[in-house]
């Protein structure tokens, strides 16, 4: 059986909660989202022997989830406030991120 997202909200001040068709329930930070980034830009960046990351931006201008669009039925295209709209999450890659949420 393949577990799939039933559920998406945004939640303040800068998370997302996902509701899987088994029903488990997770929450993501906006930031952690972009953090994880798939794209080969960031995964580029990350790579052994390059340079270090840009440092986070300051609390007051955080990175926000603008916008979701399924990609297939295996991902979700994930839109971020400061430009970034290039990285495909795989359901699987989500189901290893975030945090289980026990009562949402």
């Amino acid at each position: 059986m393949e577990i799939y997202p039933v559920k998406l909200q945004l939640v303040e001040p800068a998370s997302l909660l996902i509701e899987w068709s088994d029903g488990r329930k997770q929450q993501f930070s906006h930031a952690e989202l972009r953090s994880h980034c798939p794209c080969a830009t960031c995964r580029e960046k990350h790579a052994p022997g390059s340079p270090e990351p840009a440092a986070a931006p300051p609390p007051d201008q955080a990175v926000r989830v603008v916008s979701m669009k399924p990609a297939g039925n295996y991902a979700y295209c994930i839109a971020l406030s400061d430009g970034h709209d290039s990285g495909i999450y795989t359901f699987e890659q989500l189901r290893g991120l975030g945090h289980e949420v026990l009562n949402a």
